[in-house]
């Protein structure tokens, strides 16, 4: 199976989305979403299931402050990161128990493995910010075990 990953789009769904996420099964998008309009746009390449940032409105339609699941053998948490102040992979590691972790809010992507465990933050793929290209990810989910790749918008 695969999962797009995505976050902080901040109301802009890049053109390039469509392509860096074409033949995934399900969208996971890590917050700062930017109105009901990003999910549903991303919802024309995949189910989307996604989480609010600290920029959403309390109670947009369609988000939730984090959502866990588990697909093919893997758990998996989602939630934008910033819950934490700081997100660092060792501290998304130490409270969440999922298999593969997904954040948002810091904009600069990061792909860390903890022994079989992963660690994953998409980048931003709104508009650019703090001179970081945008990125999105896709998590790969076979046997058991994940894997995921960035890609450059």
């Amino acid at each position: 199976m695969v999962v797009g990953l995505i976050s902080d789009t901040h109301g802009l769904v890049r053109p390039e989305v469509y392509e860096a996420l074409q033949g995934v099964e399900m969208i996971l998008h890590a917050g700062d979403v930017g109105g009901f309009a990003v999910l549903a746009e991303l919802g024309t390449i995949a189910p989307v299931h996604a989480v609010s940032g600290n920029t959403d409105p309390p109670g947009e339609p369609g988000l939730v402050i984090e959502r866990a699941f588990r697909l093919e053998g893997v758990t998996i948490h989602v939630s934008h990161g910033h819950e934490l102040g700081r997100p660092t992979a060792e501290r998304l590691l130490a409270r969440y128990d999922a298999d593969v972790i997904v954040y948002g809010h810091t904009h600069r992507p990061l792909l860390e493995r903890s022994g079989p465990r992963l660690v994953v933050n998409p980048g931003a793929a709104g508009p650019r910010r703090f001179d970081l290209k945008p990125s999105v990810a896709k998590l790969t989910l076979a046997n058991g075990r994940a894997d995921a790749q960035l890609i450059w918008l």
